[in-house]
């Protein structure tokens, strides 16, 4: 059975942790790669280099949308392509443990399904309300 009075908050702890991690790689590509060179490691996987400025944008504005709480369910679901193709670009070949040399599927593919959950979850607490979304209805109350 599901506590409905802590699952707004066990939504807020995904909600925050997803977008701390996107934030997080977002970053190592825009600080430490640097978006061109993102560029020229998705060029060398085959990819258009102008899907890496995309990927930086879509982790940088949702995890932006997730930290506030804005439309969760929908951003959640639209960053799963990002971990998707992680997975089937980068880290599928290099077998199934993170720990592997240049990282297997696991984390990608369970940050995928955490996303799953988010969308299904939706907000949960502390989410800006934007005139009687699932924000204003999934507030914890007093």
């Amino acid at each position: 059975m599901i506590d409905t009075r802590t699952a707004p908050y066990a939504a807020l702890v995904l909600r925050v942790s997803l977008a701390l991690l996107f934030l997080a790689h977002a970053g190592l590509k825009i600080f430490v790669f640097t978006p061109a060179g993102t560029a020229g490691f998705f060029q060398s996987l085959g990819l258009p280099g102008f899907l890496a400025y995309l990927t930086i944008f879509a982790e940088v504005a949702g995890a932006l949308l997730l930290l506030a709480g804005v439309f969760v369910r929908a951003v959640s679901l639209v960053l799963l392509p990002v971990l998707i193709g992680a997975i089937v670009f980068v880290h599928a070949q290099n077998g199934w443990l993170f720990s592997n040399d240049n990282g297997g599927w696991e984390f990608p593919a369970f940050w995928a399904v955490a996303l799953g959950v988010q969308a299904l979850l939706g907000s949960g607490a502390y989410a800006l309300r934007l005139g009687g979304t699932e924000a204003a209805r999934l507030q914890p109350t007093a």
